[in-house]
């Protein structure tokens, strides 16, 4: 499935048609396929800090995959069970989520940096029967495995132990030949919990189309993506449904080498580094990750860099930022939207001269997007309301896991509703406000936090901001701020006030943050996202 040849946006969106075949499994598609193209291409390189890097051709991946997947079967893992994956970016990550979908499991990645208590609710709501993890993974799951009727069994990529199986004996013990499960478009293959920002997280599940459905978007923001030479990478966890679905996965099934790099706390010399060194070509930044990178000056002097394109999504990438990549890397950011239930329906791509500083981008080819009301009727152009679907989509999710009811609450007749506040401009342009929660209501006006923190970030005193609605008998909010600071500045009430000056002056009277306060972190969800939630409970007990 991929674009059409056009040089205009608005024949390129109109001459866009679904092609889905009928028959169509994840796991064949980026594995065993290529495998019989092209078996000695390379599919996955992984970055070492020692400069010792590894790669894995697709032959590689097929066959390490159907073994795994004998070794499921043999364990008595069946089709439609829920198999968790509790582990980094890593070759074995990318083994086992082709195993589950060969044979017609359904992969439940989860995020290594959650607690006990998020990991028991996850699995314990998919009711997931095996978990996939290394070391540090073994020892929580241990915590809670008791409590987890349905999981019968835990394998470690670490070796056995701890009531552990070993990965790599499995995969030695059995044969690399495996039928792959016949799968429909809708048959389920990926359950990705939503990060619960607005109440408790819902297992979103997907059908083998998702991957399918994702490829325009990515040839759409990645500018014809796949040329020669594309690789790409992303620091994003592979949990995330950024991570896996608008970067690994498509670019597997298009061919394309993906690079894994170990798990850490982002440290923008060490990105710059892997980039440089592993001759990255497409990079998936989000804008958090982005505004980190900004600590390095010149880095083009000091890495061999060969950066092609740069997408980011999961909140708002805003002027400053935008501005900063092309000053200073020499490339137009495309930002995209969408969501764990729906994702990759809104780009830019510069290429074809669709780009605005402050906007999302206009609709991926194949996919209906309009501002809508709560009631799910379509606004005119400028109006706010909910960044809204049109259903059928190949990256709409089938429903929620054991919640018919959510799902229903999700959608208003055709209109899957985001629950995220924006407004479409007369060319077809969306820009992002925040979730609607996250909207500020100050002496009549809603705010949206998106604008307010992009400003910020073009102080040079702050590296990242969070704007806030905080309770006010007068006005019913007032908008404050929270800073972490960049290198070499110190927090001062003097700082505080030229911050507030700063936007003041360049967005309006009503939109400064009225109170500052200087924070060494903010909190942050395992794709990057602030917690806006937590900082307003913050700022209404403070």
């Amino acid at each position: 499935m991929r674009l059409p040849q056009r040089d205009r946006y608005e024949d390129l969106y109109r001459d866009f048609a679904w092609d889905i075949p009928e028959d169509f499994n994840i796991g064949r598609a980026v594995s065993d396929d290529w495998a019989e193209r092209a078996p000695e291409r390379v599919c996955l390189e992984h970055f070492s800090p020692d400069g010792d890097h590894l790669s894995m051709t697709y032959r590689e991946l097929a066959d390490r995959s159907s073994s795994l997947a004998n070794a499921l079967v043999s364990l008595g893992v069946k089709k439609g069970d829920r198999v968790a994956l509790l582990l980094p970016q890593s070759f074995e990550t990318v083994v086992a989520h082709v195993a589950i979908y060969k044979m017609g499991a359904i992969a439940l990645p989860l995020a290594l940096l959650f607690g006990v208590e998020a990991l028991e609710y996850r699995l314990r709501t998919a009711g997931a029967c095996t978990v996939i993890t290394n070391t540090f993974g073994l020892d929580r799951v241990s915590q809670i495995r008791r409590r987890l009727a349905d999981l019968t069994e835990v394998i470690s990529v670490d070796g056995d132990g701890q009531g552990a199986r070993s990965f790599a004996s499995l995969v030695a013990g059995h044969p690399p030949v495996f039928e792959v499960a016949k799968t429909a478009p809708d048959d389920p293959a990926l359950m990705i919990f939503t990060s619960g920002t607005t109440g408790p997280p819902k297992g979103a599940l997907h059908g083998h189309r998702v991957l399918v459905g994702h490829i325009p978007g990515m040839q759409f923001a990645h500018e014809g993506f796949p040329l020669p030479g594309d690789k790409v990478w992303t620091p994003s966890d592979w949990a995330w449904a950024g991570g896996l679905l608008n970067a690994l996965l498509p670019s597997l099934l298009l061919g394309i080498p993906v690079v894994s790099s170990p798990a850490q706390k982002f440290d923008a010399d060490t990105a710059f580094r892997i980039m440089s060194e592993m001759k990255v070509r497409n990079g998936f930044i989000p804008p958090t990750a982005l505004r980190l990178l900004k600590s390095v000056p010149d880095p083009r002097s000091k890495y061999d860099l060969v950066l092609r394109t740069i997408g980011a999504a999961g909140e708002s990438l805003g002027a400053e930022t935008l501005e900063w990549a092309k000053r200073t890397l020499g490339i137009t950011v495309n930002e995209f939207y969408g969501q764990t239930e729906c994702n990759f329906v809104l780009s830019s791509s510069a290429a074809i001269g669709i780009s605005r500083p402050g906007a999302i981008g206009r609709p991926v080819p194949g996919h209906g997007v309009a501002i809508v009301s709560e009631s799910g009727e379509e606004l005119p152009v400028g109006e706010t309301g909910q960044i809204a679907i049109r259903r059928p989509d190949p990256v709409m999710f089938l429903g929620y896991w054991n919640d018919a009811a959510a799902t229903e609450r999700k959608f208003a007749g055709d209109w899957l509703l985001t629950g995220d506040i924006g407004r479409q401009d007369a060319d077809g342009y969306v820009t992002f406000f925040g979730r609607d929660d996250d909207v500020i209501t100050s002496s009549g006006y809603r705010i949206g936090p998106a604008e307010i923190e992009d400003c910020l970030s073009g102080h040079p005193a702050v590296q990242l901001a969070a704007a806030v609605g905080k309770p006010d008998p007068v006005r019913t909010e007032i908008v404050k701020a929270y800073i972490v600071l960049a290198p070499g500045f110190e927090p001062s009430d003097c700082l505080a006030s030229d911050i507030s000056d700063w936007v003041k002056m360049r967005l309006s009277m009503h939109e400064y943050p009225r109170e500052v306060e200087f924070v060494s972190e903010l909190p942050l969800t395992t794709t990057g996202k602030v917690i806006r939630r937590l900082l307003r409970e913050r700022a209404s007990t403070g």
